[in-house]
């Protein structure tokens, strides 16, 4: 018997719909991208795999925005002739005029799509007032595509980079599928270039596979698990729960977010390699962090490189008269703007401030906790490198429920809780009643804080593979991780970034 396919049902799956975006891990990325994978390897031509790869990067972010698209395609020739007029101005006075044109109208863009609710209600309870959102769908990414246009505009102006005179090869940078939705924010120089010498190795191969699986393994093994059954447990009501049980979901969550990140930009690293793009390295293991400027240096690295090079350093300049003041101050306006840039909520704001704060806190105390190590003995020692990595690490685990809490009162609460109610004998019955959860904490905290090489020897593995092994090494990867997945399928955090 001849079964027909319903097209109207296969339009649905392919329509834009805000509630289901075109993640990495759902079925029908995965379906359209080997599809990809095959017409690019069957063609074989540079120019053509250019326009393929910008087809499908603008139907992927449809799929997400919808008619919010025109706001990339605008958004990519309007810096495109920006930054010829940069670089065609003689004059440094006409040169300024055209960068500063070109950073209010990203900057314009981003305000209205991202921060317009924010505003009015932020103006609403100052006047004691009600407020009514508008309805303004945000363009997927807009954070990282505005930021990945102005370091273009910023490298003209600094005459680090000649623009490409090829407009395929810039609006492909632009519109990019594998870092549209949440980075790593890369550079135009290096990846233009990669555009005109695109070459794919054996070895891009293995480490593009092994990077695919260790991102499904981090995301829908281990994030979205202890998300769904514990973590988001805690944060909507801390009050029903004990102090120990809300600290584990501190705990749970500080895991949960960097699993949910780090995997989505492996899962982004491994699919370009198999396009022959290698992307910018986001992490290196951040909580191994034995400060929280260490912690900026190994989380979400393309971000912070981005803060260092365009806003922290000409800020730190200009206030270079104010010494170590100017420094306190540079990092303090960074972060601040680090924790706006997340999203439209006060929580990121005091979030970023809080991180500016601790790297002030350690900039100023520097020489004192020195001379202490020093007349304790501990000055590079193992024991003074572990006291370092425990409380960097609390101080941002800590720092994360400013993150992660909807409100005030869940912050408020959660502190409570941990303080007033902590109830340390609770802890053996939630090994009990929470066996999954506490195997998949134990497990996910081992691997991250393991050697590097364990890591390594797990990619020389697949290395050594045939590419038919390699191959069933994806495929039972995929199956296994469809096996934990929830009935609805769990979006990246940083998707609303």
């Amino acid at each position: 018997m001849l079964h027909y396919i319903d097209l109207t049902k296969v339009w649905t799956l392919l329509e834009f719909d805000k509630y289901n975006p075109l993640g990495f891990s759902s079925s029908l990325f995965l379906f359209l991208f080997f599809g990809l994978l095959l017409l690019v390897t069957v063609i074989n031509n540079n120019r053509a795999k250019v326009y393929i790869l910008i087809a499908f990067s603008l139907y992927f972010f449809y799929k997400s925005s919808g008619t919010a698209l025109y706001v990339l395609v605008i958004s990519a020739v309007l810096n495109y002739g920006i930054g010829y007029l940069l670089y065609g101005a003689g004059r440094e006075s006409l040169k300024k005029v055209y960068l500063w044109g070109g950073i209010l109208a990203n900057l314009g863009a981003l305000g209205y799509y991202k921060y317009t609710n924010f505003f009015l209600e932020t103006m609403s309870s100052f006047r004691g007032g009600t407020f009514e959102a508008i309805d303004i769908i945000m363009p997927l990414g807009i954070s990282f595509f505005t930021f990945k246009a102005l370091s273009y505009l910023f490298d003209i102006y600094y005459e680090t980079y000649t623009p490409s005179k090829n407009f395929g090869d810039f609006f492909l940078y632009m519109v990019y599928f594998g870092n549209i939705a949440a980075g790593p924010i890369d550079r135009a120089p290096a990846f233009i270039e990669q555009i005109r010498e695109n070459r794919i190795t054996n070895e891009d191969i293995s480490r593009g596979v092994f990077l695919i699986m260790s991102g499904l393994i981090k995301k829908n093994i281990i994030a979205d698990y202890i998300g769904l059954n514990y973590v988001d447990r805690i944060f909507d009501d801390p009050l029903r729960y004990t102090g120990v049980e809300n600290l584990i979901g501190v705990y749970g969550y500080a895991l949960q977010i960097y699993c949910d990140f780090s995997g989505y930009t492996d899962m982004a690293l491994g699919i370009s390699l198999l396009l022959g793009f290698k992307l910018m390295e986001n992490f290196n293991y951040p909580y191994k962090a034995k400060s929280v400027a260490e912690f900026w240096r190994r989380w979400h690295m393309s971000l912070s490189s981005w803060l260092l090079e365009y806003l922290f350093t000409p800020m730190q300049m200009g206030m270079r008269r104010m010494k170590m003041m100017g420094n306190a101050l540079a990092l303090l306006i960074t972060f601040t703007i680090c924790g706006l840039w997340h999203g439209p909520s006060w929580n990121f704001v005091i979030w970023g401030g809080l991180h500016g704060f601790f790297m002030v806190f350690g900039l100023i105390t520097s020489k004192p906790r020195a001379a202490l190590l020093a007349k304790l003995k501990l000055t590079d020692t193992k024991i003074a490198g572990f006291l370092k990595t425990i409380i960097t690490f609390h101080f941002v685990a800590f720092a994360w429920i400013f993150f992660r809490a909807k409100d005030f009162k869940i912050i408020e609460d959660m502190y409570g809780q941990i303080v007033n109610f902590f109830k340390p004998g609770v802890f053996p019955q939630f090994i009990q009643s929470y066996q999954m959860i506490t195997a998949m904490m134990v497990i996910g905290y081992l691997f991250h804080f393991l050697p590097e090489k364990v890591s390594e020897s797990g990619y020389k593995l697949v290395e050594k593979s045939p590419l038919l092994v390699k191959s069933a090494m994806l495929a039972f990867m995929i199956w296994f991780a469809w096996q934990f997945m929830a009935a609805d399928l769990q979006p990246f955090i940083y998707f609303q970034f």
